[in-house]
């Protein structure tokens, strides 16, 4: 029905150079350029086969916004990890039935359970590059003018995009403004719940195991996409039916050896190598150290509200699961960076870039103010971070029922805009999902919880000296004047949450045709703070435009001097993730952490018995510790190892977003799925150190023994094409 498109990132502005390291989470369109690397590794396909969307393997890939998945049957059956799913088991669950605990296993079409209406799947099918189209008569232009006039084309190119029903179209932004790529996938609305191992299994190790080798958990959960019977992609209905999807990826039961080639292609979320040196720095001695701690403190108050009360802490988890993982990932890459000298490294590159242009006339001309405009722009923002951290953040999020009011107001005052003036998130085409966050605040709420959160991020604000305070803050919960106490604190607190409606759902939707005027006449606690606030909401969102507006001038200037000198280097020339479509490669290879230490490639069966205790986050399901120490392997059973292989190390490059991304074999096959990086990796979106650098993946052949001995799902191994044990 479609065209077939390929990429058309410029080969000029994204090509590859000579790769000194296995790292970089390409673009497809540049895998033919790195075809030589591929094969040595490995790869048995054409790289052209990798550049492709709409061919066999890539467009079998999903993004689900957050995480990555991947169709493994012609019915719309989609893999990607316990972890990614984690929200949607949380959906579901009730202390009566608390499926994070007991698994779910649908054994038909019709027991699927629908997720957050929120919830998509994503195929990307084609990628255009609009850069000329969004900055013409915009050189030397930054600022509001340049945030505004690219807002403004970047919606108008979307909004073609869309007149193909089905579709979401958005542009993304490469190398911090150098490119601009609009970017079309299909995005199905209806998705289920289809299998979830019990968390003892899904999340085997907690806490306690994150970032960490050696790992022993099988983190994957099984999703389907429902589409309309029309086969176009529509909300939830009982009449909507299993997406067919174009590809499904083969499995190979097999697995994979030490040594053997392996590739991960997945939607990375966010990386920073480009970043400054100073920028690493502000991260290493303000934002991690201070984000540490406030993760810190919402995790204890939530674990303190939440005792003794099942319904709210099955409402928290998928928050605590989030937090928890943030926490240890940014202690990790505090203790990563100690250990190394990336500061200095990055200082380094920058003074040879600074010597390569000024080597050059043509260079000087070209990119001699691209560093220090970049410099000027960054210590502007600095002087803000604390009001920033404290303040605006508030702002931005605060308590969940001013969020759901604040959100709402802005929404009826975007309505008197024309669509393509409205802010990203209250266009007409987003108001679908809208109406479904409002929807299900519900199911991730407790006044209580809430109230806690509020009160400690009001105690942080209220740190801060008077002159980096808003007033409009102060103002509207009566902490502006001097000799505030605690137990005035409380009683405003007290009245907020007493004088609302808007913990009920009628309340919300009720809201949702409001007029801004009837807001402002509103005599709703939350909504009268979130009109009361919402002046230095909008001054905060002028910054971020006049920021971003910048960062599109000075950032994509400075990446333009960067990428011209790594190239002259032979050194890797791909973008920074960016949430887009990526495919990275390796091998499976185990890593020594410090001088004699070894750490092996697989761990298998044996391990998981011998971590099991009679306690969390250790406990293990009954039928699966039987099946171990009696030794019941199945027919998945590795030959070599002599026992089921349950998680594995690669070299791949990877961070946030690739959870759930399938892991391949040289011809393209399913091997396993990644889910989690090694404790000497969390600092890799910064830093990449192939010796240290690790993925970890579950086996394939772990995630089919507990599919088939454990749980029993023979129906999803034989729609997979593959046959259960007799």
């Amino acid at each position: 029905m479609h065209m077939l498109v390929r990429f058309t990132l410029l080969a000029t502005a994204l090509a590859a150079a000579a790769v000194s390291a296995d790292e970089g989470m390409w673009p497809p369109s540049q895998m033919p350029s790195i075809e030589a690397k591929l094969k040595a590794r490995g790869l048995e396909l054409d790289a052209t086969d990798l550049s492709s969307l709409t061919e066999y393997p890539l467009n079998a890939i999903v993004g689900l916004g957050y995480c990555t998945g991947s169709f493994l049957s012609p019915s719309g059956l989609v893999a990607t990890n316990h972890h990614c799913g984690f929200g949607i088991v949380q959906f579901n669950s009730t202390k009566e039935k608390n499926l994070m605990a007991d698994g779910f296993l649908a054994k038909d079409f019709a027991a699927e359970l629908p997720a957050d209406p929120n919830q998509r799947l994503y195929v990307t099918e084609s990628i255009t590059d609009v850069t000329a189209r969004l900055t013409r008569g915009m050189d030397g232009v930054g600022g509001l003018k340049r945030y505004a006039t690219i807002d403004k084309r970047s919606k108008q190119a979307a909004a073609e995009c869309e007149r193909d029903p089905g579709y979401r179209c958005d542009v993304y932004n490469f190398n911090g403004g150098r490119n601009y790529l609009l970017i079309k996938q299909l995005e199905i609305k209806d998705v289920r719940l289809v299998y979830a191992p019990s968390e003892q299994i899904g999340n085997f190790g907690g806490d306690v195991d994150n970032w960490m080798w050696p790992r022993h958990t099988g983190d994957f959960t099984f999703l389907r996409g429902y589409v309309g019977p029309d086969g176009k992609p529509a909300p939830y209905s009982k009449d909507n039916k299993p997406y067919q999807p174009r590809s499904w990826l083969k499995i190979d039961p097999k697995g994979l050896q030490v040594g053997d080639y392996a590739m991960v292609a997945g939607y990375p979320a966010r990386t920073n190598r480009s970043r400054l040196a100073e920028e690493l720095r502000d991260a290493i001695e303000f934002s991690y150290p201070r984000s540490i701690t406030n993760m810190g403190e919402a995790l204890d108050t939530i674990a303190r509200m939440t005792k003794d009360r099942p319904d709210a802490a099955i409402k928290y988890a998928s928050t605590v699961q989030s937090l928890s993982n943030g926490w240890k990932n940014q202690q990790g890459q505090l203790e990563g960076f100690a250990k190394t000298t990336a500061v200095a490294d990055k200082e380094a590159e920058e003074a040879r870039l600074l010597a390569w242009i000024d080597a050059d006339a043509g260079r000087t001309a070209k990119y001699g103010r691209a560093v220090t405009a970049l410099k000027a722009e960054l210590a502007r923002i600095r002087s803000l971070r604390e009001t920033e951290l404290y303040g605006n953040s508030l702002l931005s999020m605060g308590p969940t029922l001013y969020g759901a009011a604040r959100d709402l107001y802005k929404l009826s005052r975007e309505r008197r805009k024309a669509d393509a003036e409205r802010s990203f998130g209250f266009q007409a085409r987003d108001e679908i999902k809208f109406k479904g966050r409002m929807a299900s605040i519900n199911q991730r709420f407790d006044a209580e919880v809430d109230r806690a959160l509020f009160e400690l991020s009001l105690g942080r604000y209220l740190k801060l000296a008077k002159s980096a305070r808003i007033p409009e803050i102060d103002r509207a919960l009566g902490i502006d004047r001097d000799g505030m106490t605690v137990t005035d604190l409380d009683a405003a607190l007290d009245r907020l949450y007493a004088n609302t409606k808007l913990g009920g759902l009628d309340a919300r939707m009720a809201l949702l045709d409001a007029t801004p005027r009837d807001f402002e006449k509103s005599a709703d606690s939350f909504v009268q703070l979130a009109v009361a606030m919402y002046p230095a909401f909008e001054r905060m969102e002028a910054e971020w435009k006049v920021r971003a507006g910048n960062d599109g001038l000075y950032r994509a200037a400075y990446l333009d001097a960067l990428i011209a000198f790594r190239e002259s280097e032979g050194r890797p020339a791909y973008p920074d993730a960016n949430n887009s479509l990526r495919v990275t490669y390796g091998s499976v290879t185990g890593y020594s952490p410090r001088d004699g230490v070894a750490n092996t490639e697989f761990t298998t069966l044996e391990g998981v018995l011998a971590k099991v205790t009679d306690a969390d986050p250790f406990l293990h399901p009954t039928r699966a510790v039987e099946l171990m120490r009696q030794k019941h392997y199945g027919k998945y059973a590795d030959p070599k190892l002599g026992t089921v292989p349950v998680n594995f190390l690669t070299d791949v490059d990877i961070t946030g977003g690739n959870s759930g991304s399938p892991t391949l074999n040289g011809r393209g096959e399913v091997v396993g799925l990644v889910f989690d990086g090694n404790w000497e990796s969390v600092s890799a979106s910064w830093v990449f150190n192939p010796a240290q650098t690790r993925a970890i993946h579950v086996d394939i052949r772990y995630m089919l023994w507990v599919m088939d001995e454990v749980d029993q799902a023979d129906h999803l191994i034989r729609e997979m094409g593959l046959e259960p044990t007799p």
